[in-house]
């Protein structure tokens, strides 16, 4: 009996110890409730750790370029190249593959180009030819901007009008010359109607490609602060199409100059001045070769210019930007 009482009486004994803040059960058990708040303590700091380094990568630390670097990788590689065509084309020229009229070395074209810049005739024909492609460019966008967007965000006429647009783009500007002439006689419109016809489809299929490229969360974010209509397009739409449209300027420019020079080939006049299209028909007709190629020159940095100053700035910036430019 006295030991049934004991054990009976022990156990409560037990229990309260157990219970007991000095017992080492007790502070154990204690010890071990705290643990999974400590172990969320330490994965939270864990996760901001690694979200700090994950900024860290994306962070891109603004480095000092030096001059020589700049020239060893922006300057130099380009004068190489022509260096290089400049050597080869005298090479041919001096191994009389063809005769000096058909086939002129390089100080024969720039004699040619020289002679021109004396003349004062030379910027003109330039500055002819710029005036005319900055105009048509500048109306096809104010043209093409709403095409693409009507063509991107309704379906019918996408249905109707977007397989034209490629076609459009596909056909080659020079085809649209005589038409013109028919249409409008040896006058300015000719030559403004073939840029149209060669830079408004690839404006408009640019921005189109790039609506359709936007993420659908843009669009509805945007309906959700309320951007709708005009604001819609002009806050959310066009900001997010950029790159395309961008593209697609940049590609209707180069159409645009193109057609030009076709226009001005062809649907040449004493009335409509003298730009670098019709500068070389005008060689072609007196069989000089040097002003030929000096006028295929021209126009090559003349494109190359614009290209540089105008289109290849903008796009760095707009990819910079958006994240898109690791180095510019």
């Amino acid at each position: 009996m006295a030991s049934t009482e004991t054990g009976v009486s022990g156990a409560p004994e037990a229990s309260d110890a157990a219970g007991t803040p000095g017992n080492p059960a007790a502070s154990g058990r204690e010890a071990s409730g705290p643990k999974p708040s400590k172990s969320r303590k330490v994965s939270k700091e864990d996760l901001a750790g690694l979200e700090a380094g994950l900024d860290a990568l994306e962070t891109r630390t603004a480095e000092r370029v030096s001059l020589g670097s700049v020239l060893l990788s922006k300057i130099v590689p380009p004068l190489v190249a022509v260096v290089l065509v400049i050597t080869v084309w005298q090479l041919a020229a001096a191994s009389d593959l063809k005769p000096d009229y058909v086939l002129p070395g390089p100080l024969d074209v720039w004699r040619s180009i020289e002679k021109m810049w004396l003349d004062g005739t030379l910027l003109g024909y330039i500055w002819t030819s710029i005036s005319r492609g900055a105009l048509g460019f500048a109306v096809s966008v104010a043209i093409g901007t709403p095409l693409g967007l009507l063509v991107a965000r309704v379906k019918v006429v996408r249905a109707a009008i977007g397989p034209i647009l490629s076609g459009l783009q596909s056909l080659p500007s020079v085809a649209w010359v005589p038409a013109a002439i028919i249409w409008f006689g040896l006058t300015d419109a000719t030559i403004y109607a073939v840029v149209l016809l060669g830079a408004v489809p690839s404006i408009a299929n640019g921005l189109v490609a790039g609506v359709d490229q936007i993420p659908p969360l843009y669009l509805r974010a945007g309906r959700t602060i309320g951007a709708t209509g005009v604001n819609s397009i002009r806050h959310v739409l066009l900001p997010a199409a950029l790159p395309g449209y961008l593209a697609g300027l940049k590609q209707g420019w180069a159409f645009s100059w193109r057609s030009l020079m076709a226009a001005e080939l062809i649907a040449s006049s004493p009335d409509l001045g003298t730009g670098l299209g019709q500068l070389m028909e005008n060689f072609r007709t007196y069989s000089d070769m040097s002003g030929v190629l000096a006028t295929i020159i021209l126009i090559l940095i003349v494109g190359i210019g614009i290209d540089l100053l105008f289109f290849s700035p903008l796009e760095r910036r707009v990819l910079r930007s958006r994240g898109l430019l690791v180095r510019s």
